[in-house]
């Protein structure tokens, strides 16, 4: 099973029942956000939210309930909360559920593997700046931060927390009804929530490079197409993915997933091939030598 689709080109029946939705959240606005200077004092993980923060979390959850419920029109739904370890995303967390009724959720679980990117410990706002431009000149995939991270190394911990979540629904951990609609909030943060992205839909590092990052409490929805693949576009518009960064063709692949089969490949999507290479020779029995060797590209 690969991103929860089958091998074969038709629906299968299911022996699992697949979330509705995936809605990704970045949390609120934060004391580090407000002031860069705070994270030379305090922790990463103990940032609290600003009084703004909060604010944008309960109206995040407003949002939220007004998604998963189908704007008050699905009476059969259920939530199921993944969030980071963080002080900033718990507490967003909190504000989120608070425009959930408690019997709407089936649990939460504080997941490491989606916390924030690992900056070294305590950071000097002027080694930051420094550090920061050259990332850029660098590239903000592969850079690593002295004593910390790169997004290469969170995109590999987001996608072991990917395998974890498919066994869960796999084997029915969020003791899911299958007559409801399952919705899963992940409470994150931005660059964990955009290789989060990166990782399912099979984006390149170039494509990555040019996301921009969510705003405090955006959150991006994945809802299952009319074929059962996951797609941005069923829930958001073609300019929503503009602003993010999204290329044409990156749109283009998320409205052809809003209507395909699970385990179906898209032809057109370049990326998956012809990125690669300058010219790919047409496929018949012509290009293949005697002794079972491709001729070279042109």
């Amino acid at each position: 099973m690969i991103n929860g689709t089958a091998e074969s080109t038709d629906v299968p029946t299911q022996k699992y029942h697949l979330p509705k939705r995936i809605i990704l959240v970045r949390h609120g606005e934060s004391q580090g956000n407000k002031d860069d200077a705070a994270y030379s004092v305090t922790p990463d993980y103990k940032i609290p939210l600003t009084a703004q923060g909060i604010e944008q979390a309960k109206q995040a959850g407003s949002r939220i309930l007004d998604v998963v419920s189908g704007h008050g029109s699905s009476e059969n739904w259920k939530v199921y909360f993944y969030v980071s370890p963080y002080v900033r995303t718990r507490s967003t967390l909190r504000e989120i559920g608070r425009a959930f009724p408690k019997n709407r959720m089936l649990g939460v679980r504080e997941e490491c593997r989606v916390r924030e990117q690992d900056f070294g410990n305590f950071q000097v706002a002027e080694r930051m700046k420094v550090i920061k431009e050259t990332r850029e000149r660098f590239g903000r995939f592969f850079y690593r931060f002295p004593e910390g991270e790169s997004a290469a190394d969170v995109y590999d911990r987001v996608s072991h927390f990917l395998e974890t979540l498919w066994r869960d629904v796999d084997m029915n951990r969020h003791h899911h009804n299958p007559n409801e609609e399952l919705n899963l909030v992940i409470v994150s943060h931005g660059l964990a929530s955009r290789v989060f992205l990166m990782k399912w839909f099979k984006w390149t590092v170039e494509q990555f490079e040019y996301l921009n990052n969510l705003g405090n409490c955006e959150f991006r929805v994945m809802e299952l197409g009319a074929g059962g693949e996951y797609s941005l576009a069923v829930h958001h518009t073609d300019e929503e993915m503009l602003e993010w960064g999204m290329s044409p063709e990156m749109i283009a692949d998320q409205k052809w997933r809003a209507n395909a089969n699970r385990g179906t490949l898209n032809d057109h999507c370049p990326w998956y091939l012809d990125a690669f290479f300058d010219r790919l020779a047409d496929s018949n029995d012509k290009d293949v030598k005697s002794n079972n060797s491709y001729l070279p590209l042109a």
